[in-house]
């Protein structure tokens, strides 16, 4: 999973003076939870715009300008609730033995026969929930469409892989394939099942009626 770098101090003070002095000038408080002991520190608000505004999953290296360096991912973060500014930040500390779990976004591929015949494509799940070791971490999960049908699922069992957990139940639906008033049935294996009815019919014995009345049409 790629890394991003957030550099930053570490705080000595945590009361609220110091807090809102952090933040007028331009700094967020941030605490790392996960260790020994909870690590107080600040960064530029600037600093987050990689890790906060986008839809991909990433780690993180804290660096603190007295040299210490932490492998972390983000846990929580507070925006102001009118004008959007990042109040606050916590991470939590990645260490290469303990498994950790966290949001990895779904990547649609594939073309749907179902949703060219008309279909309506539906992503009810943009984010799983993965636990893995902090190596095994995916960037994103594949969900392939290519097979789908008119009325199709995909459950999220299709999209395990090895050296990752996803802590859903198996009956998760990750997209489907819904139906459309202008959808049109047009599915080669659906046209086989309707010829191998008409032949079954046929040995049934209702074989002569179609004959005289094919006879008939001639």
């Amino acid at each position: 999973m790629k890394s991003i770098t957030i550099n930053g101090s570490q705080r000595e003070s945590v009361g609220k003076k110091a807090t809102k002095a952090l933040r007028n000038a331009g700094q967020v408080p941030c605490v790392l939870y996960g260790g020994d002991n909870s690590m107080h520190f600040s960064a530029p608000e600037l600093a987050f715009s990689k890790l906060v505004y986008t839809p991909n999953a990433h780690t993180v290296v804290i660096a603190l300008d007295n040299g210490n360096t932490y492998d972390a991912v983000l846990q929580d973060i507070q925006f102001h609730p009118v004008t959007d500014k990042i109040l606050h930040v916590d991470f939590y500390q990645l260490f290469e033995d303990k498994e950790i779990a966290m949001d990895i976004p779904v990547h649609v591929i594939g073309t749907s026969k179902g949703v060219l015949n008309g279909g309506v494509l539906r992503k009810n799940r943009r984010k799983l929930r993965v636990k893995a070791l902090p190596k095994n971490l995916p960037d994103f999960l594949e969900a392939d469409i290519t097979p789908l049908k008119i009325g199709n699922k995909l459950y999220v069992t299709a999209l395990e892989g090895e050296g990752y957990s996803i802590l859903h139940s198996d009956n998760t639906v990750v997209v489907q394939i819904k139906t459309a008033r202008t959808a049109v049935i047009d599915d080669e294996d659906d046209e086989d099942e309707l010829e191998e009815g008409a032949e079954a019919t046929a040995e049934g014995g209702d074989a002569p009626a179609a004959d005289a009345s094919s006879d008939g049409q001639e």
